[in-house]
């Protein structure tokens, strides 16, 4: 991927066409990602973001379409190039998906040992400094049975960012979090965004989130089976033309609310 070109966007979706066995669940998808924005893929239950973000990562094959990270396709490359390009790209799994029976030391080296060449202390060190990054000193020894859900969140981030990726994709970060925590987590996603450079792309219903850190958002709808709104959701919220957009955007409490509050 040539990560150097600042005119070339870091995502480009043109076309995609997603779903299992032959069960089309989302339609003429196309969309850009800008280099360093925090891009959130947003709708109700059942739209279709977490099978956008599955074909988006290689998980699943497009059944048309195609997804770009800074102008190379990915689903057009040969099974080695596209190793080299996962590389560049961190998932943040929904709960961490981090391996029981290895302590959060052990589960943020696994990329390393799969992906680099390096040494067993070397890969300890990097791991160490990544677990640092998310607020983790300290608990290198710990098993996910042993710490709360938002510390695997952060270990799952820390396992994500254990390669230096480009882009970072989140899978309902904020899901099963208490408000407090949850908070926490977004402030920590917009801090990497800034120490690092990277681009992310957060998948969530979120509103306190959405409201709170989003550059731009597209939204996904389960009867269109595909996009019904993009941009920036504090506009969207007042001057969308579709019903739908405002219902989801304004539902709930004020969604300025914890974006206008001071941070404890």
């Amino acid at each position: 991927m040539n990560t150097a070109d600042p005119n070339v966007s870091a995502i480009d979706v043109a076309g995609l066409a997603c779903g299992y066995d032959g069960q089309v669940l989302l339609r003429d998808v196309s969309f850009q990602v800008k280099r360093g924005e925090i891009f959130f893929v947003i709708g109700g239950s059942g739209c279709g973001k977490s099978t956008l973000l599955r074909h988006m990562v290689g998980l699943n094959a497009p059944m048309a379409g195609t997804v770009k990270f800074f102008g190379e396709c990915f689903n057009a490359a040969s099974g080695d190039r596209q190793r080299e390009m996962l590389k560049r790209i961190g998932v943040l799994y929904q709960g961490g998906a981090l391996w029981s029976s290895l302590n959060l030391l052990e589960n943020v080296m696994l990329p390393l040992e799969e992906y680099t060449p390096l040494h067993a202390d070397e890969r300890a060190e990097i791991a160490c400094m990544k677990l640092a990054q998310v607020g983790l000193s300290g608990y290198d020894a710990y098993y996910p049975s042993e710490i709360s859900g938002g510390m695997k969140k952060r270990a799952g981030l820390a396992r994500a960012l254990a390669l230096d990726p480009a882009i970072v994709f989140f899978d309902e970060p904020s899901a099963g979090l208490d408000p407090l925590t949850s908070r926490k987590l977004d402030e920590l996603i917009v801090n990497l965004r800034d120490l690092l450079g990277m681009t992310c792309v957060v998948v969530s219903h979120e509103l306190a989130s959405i409201f709170a850190i989003a550059d731009r958002v597209i939204m996904l709808d389960k009867q269109a089976k595909g996009i019904i709104a993009e941009g920036d959701p504090r506009v969207l919220l007042t001057e969308s033309t579709d019903a739908r957009v405002r219902e989801f955007l304004g539902r709930g409490e004020d969604p300025h609310a914890r974006q206008n509050q001071p941070s404890p």
